[in-house]
């Protein structure tokens, strides 16, 4: 019986510890990433969500290089959810991942799903552009890099134009447009009989302009008219929203029954009564449009409000709906109260020159507190033994003066040694059974002899001293110099990956200013302990120097030719 017990209380602590990662042990990594409903209104279905990977949330380190052991797990740990890699790039630790969740409903504080990774033998990527789709979507344009032109869509619309690639676009890659449209031929599953929806990230170059975001021989058009939105359908006209020059904006128009409505960064700006138009003739997009555009959609459905509100919020740059809480990944994580660990984040997005300053850095620290230890230990000795050897010195009168060294005992007593010094030119003028007397060139020449051990035993007491200085003045500036370059090798490679988001900024640019702290941190110690030490230094060097002109005015006075 005892046995049964002792084996459930056993069960019962070690389940909670093994309750998560069960969905596949070969998936060694994970992080969870939590869904914030805060500003949703309505429930959501089939919602396609962007995940943002970077070195401050994800460890790239444990991930197959081209992220084909990705899989994305809902909530129950089982069910695997359909996911896209619209670009990985693990050499700059940036990804961009678009999931798509079965719901998104308000309130629902505890929402999450999870990220498995580190599973070396899963070769072959599980990512389908065409699985995360919404319903009723034709048309689906990420402009990647190596799909410019491709429909993502299961409808596969035919596209051509002179358009350019943006590394640095909003999601990924985005699409350059210097005037000349893009051409999406005719095709049957482009309609309004059972709604209809347009949309797509804009960022214009320059405004005031003239130009043209989406024409369907002329049945449809949305353009842009200095800086307003006007959409006309048939002989409708919908004014509204203002535009803003290099700043990224969702713009999307929807025809439900005999309505339309446009939008603008998921706010309504203009509604009204509107024919269902002619949809049989190509589209041209970004007709006279000088700028970018990224993720442009079109669906045989008309998109709510709520929906619409939904996509400008959460594929922003500044979306706060997902957030990927635990950058450690394994079994048997600390969950804790799912706060981050910023110094590993720190760490780990330490770029290899900021990591050699540190390396450099954590040497000057260790040399700085070891001579601080060893000068303090020198100086509480050396006061210690000089306050001994003084007090003798000062008792001493003409009969003893010239024998303090007979069962001395002061080890480290600057004083001892300068007496020593005198002592040992006195007694090289005294003669065997004479009385001794000392003419005023032998006193000089005795001073002088104990001047040079004096500046001897200041040399000792400030040796180590000048690597404190270095530290002092050297620590902020390698710092600073690990910081400057780490910056620059941060931003270099968010140019290069062609992701600009926040959250692949941020944890680089941290780390690099990690260098300036760990300077300051070598600094500000080697400051106050140089400072300290040079004090109580300089009280030992007045104090021989005191020393020497009594010891040498007493002899002078008891030994002295009269």
């Amino acid at each position: 019986m005892k046995r049964l017990l002792l084996s459930l209380v056993i069960v019962g602590v070690l389940l909670p510890l093994t309750s998560f990662a069960e969905w596949n042990k070969d998936w060694t990594k994970h992080v969870m990433v939590s869904i914030n409903p805060q500003g949703i209104t309505e429930a959501a279905n089939q919602v396609p969500v962007v995940v943002r990977l970077h070195s401050g949330n994800f460890d790239f380190a444990s991930v197959n290089v081209d992220g084909s052991d990705l899989r994305f797990v809902a909530a129950d740990d089982k069910t695997e959810l359909k996911y896209y890699i619209e670009k990985f790039d693990a050499v700059n630790e940036l990804g961009i991942v678009w999931v798509m969740l079965p719901s998104i409903k308000p309130a629902d504080k505890d929402a999450h799903f999870t990220v498995y990774y580190g599973n070396e033998k899963a070769n072959a990527s599980t990512s389908d552009a065409k699985a995360i789709n919404a319903a009723g979507t034709v048309g689906s344009f990420h402009f990647a890099e190596g799909s410019l032109l491709q429909d993502s869509s299961a409808t596969g619309l035919q596209a051509s134009g002179v358009i350019t690639v943006q590394k640095a676009g909003l999601i990924g890659e985005s699409a350059v447009f210097s005037g000349q449209p893009l051409v999406i031929a005719a095709n049957p599953a482009i309609n309004a009989s059972t709604g209809y929806t347009w949309s797509a990230w804009i960022k214009p170059t320059a405004l005031p302009q003239t130009a043209s975001l989406y024409n369907q021989s002329d049945a449809i058009s949305l353009t842009i008219d200095a800086q307003k939105l006007t959409l006309k359908i048939g002989g409708a006209t919908l004014t509204g929203g203002e535009i803003k020059p290099a700043v990224w904006q969702h713009v999307v128009f929807t025809i439900n029954a005999g309505n339309a409505n446009l939008y603008l960064d998921g706010a309504q700006v203009a509604t009204g009564a509107a024919t269902d138009p002619d949809m049989s003739k190509k589209i041209k997009i970004g007709e006279a449009f000088t700028g970018e555009m990224d993720e442009m959609l079109i669906a045989s459905n008309a998109k709510s409000a709520a929906a619409i509100k939904l996509a400008a919020s959460s594929q922003g740059v500044e979306s706060a709906l997902l957030k990927v809480s635990d950058s450690t990944g394994g079994e048997g994580n600390d969950e804790g109260d799912g706060k981050p660990n910023y110094l590993k984040i720190l760490i780990d997005s330490l770029t290899p020159d900021a990591k050699i300053v540190i390396g450099i850095l954590a040497v000057m620290f260790v040399i700085s507190v070891w001579v601080m230890y060893q000068k303090a230990l020198l100086v509480s000795k050396t006061d210690k033994d000089n306050k001994k050897f003084l007090a003798r010195f000062q008792k001493s009168d003409a009969n003893d003066l010239l024998s303090l060294d007979k069962g001395a005992n002061y080890p480290n007593s600057t004083l001892y040694r300068l007496y020593s010094a005198g002592l040992r030119e006195i007694k090289k003028r005294q003669h065997e059974g004479e009385k001794l007397s000392l003419s005023g060139a032998a006193m000089d020449a005795i001073k002088a002899a104990i001047d040079a051990d004096l500046v001897r035993e200041t040399q000792k007491q400030n040796a180590g001293m000048v690597l404190l200085t270095i530290a002092i003045s050297g620590g902020p500036f390698l710092g600073l110099l690990g910081t400057v370059v780490g910056v620059m090798i941060t931003f270099a490679a968010i140019a290069a990956a062609g992701d600009v988001n926040v959250n692949a900024i941020a944890p680089g640019i941290a780390a690099a200013l990690l260098a300036t702290v760990a300077g300051l941190a070598v600094a500000i110690p080697a400051l106050f302990g140089y400072n300290y030490l040079a004090s109580r230094i300089k009280n030992i060097t007045i104090a021989m120097q005191i020393f020497v002109d009594e010891f040498v005015t007493r002899s002078a006075e008891l030994y002295g030719k009269e």
